[in-house]
This record gives structure tokens, C-alpha cells and sequence, in this order.
């Protein structure tokens, strides 16, 4: 395996988070990530980090890596942690609901995620991956 690609690494707040998009995007478009993986891949970072400004402190540090086969992205946040256990096995808000939706469709539309505590032990850190297409 090839060793990690460090593609951007991002401080963001709710106001970078339209540049975190973009440059997240290019990024993947740079690594091969083609649509409609790309798209889907961008919804999933949004999500994580629109959870990290709106329930974990306001912000965080987002870091994208290309691992050679997946391009792997890392949110980590300050706020007072979570588990996978929170996400949902079924599309949440059926019972009325307008939030809850954000970690459920970026671990629909992703190969992998997964949720850990902080190194730092406040806040989470939650990575999640797409294949990259060979060659």
C-alpha cells in the first residue's frame, strides 16, 4: 500500500463551511473521485461537519487523505462526544422529525465510517471513506 497523501487539512467554523465544500471537492476531483461518488462524498462531509458546528462547539478540524485505494476524510470536533450507536439503521425523522439525518446519509453514501473519541479525550472524531476508482 502506498503511505497516506495528505490532501488538505482545514480549521473550520460555520462560516468556512461553503469553502470546506469547494476545496474538499477539488481535492477529490484532483485524487479521481468522479461523479456522482464525488457529489455524494461532499454531502458526507458537509454533514459531519455541519454536526461538528452545530452540536460539538462550533467547529473543528477537518482532514482529507488519499490512501492510494479510498480517499478518507476525518472530522474532529471539541464537543462532549458520541458513539456510533447514535446513528440510525433506518432514515430517522419518519416520525415528524427535521433533523437526525446528517451521520445516517453519510454512512449510507460512503464505503466506510466509523466514530472514536478525541486523542485529546474531548470531543469525537469521526473518519469516513470512498473507493477511489483503479488506476
Amino acid at each position: 500500500m502506498l503511505s497516506p497523501e495528505l490532501l488538505c487539512r482545514l480549521r473550520f467554523t460555520l462560516r468556512d463551511l461553503p469553502r470546506l465544500r469547494a476545496e474538499v471537492e477539488a481535492c477529490a476531483a484532483s485524487a479521481g473521485l468522479g461523479e456522482p461518488r464525488r457529489g455524494e462524498f461532499v454531502v458526507a462531509v458537509d454533514a459531519v461537519a455541519t454536526n461538528a458546528v452545530e452540536h460539538a462547539g462550533g467547529g473543528g478540524q477537518l482532514v482529507l487523505r488519499n490512501l492510494g485505494n479510498e480517499l478518507e476524510c476525518q472530522v474532529a470536533d471539541s464537543g462532549p462526544g458520541f458513539t456510533e450507536d447514535v446513528i440510525p439503521e433506518l432514515l430517522p425523522g419518519l416520525d415528524g422529525a427535521t433533523s437526525g439525518r446528517g451521520l445516517w446519509l453519510a454512512k449510507l453514501v460512503t464505503d466506510r465510517l466509523s466514530v472514536a473519541d478525541s486523542a485529546a479525550g474531548k470531543g469525537s472524531v469521526v473518519t469516513f471513506a470512498v473507493r477511489l476508482p483503479e488506476g
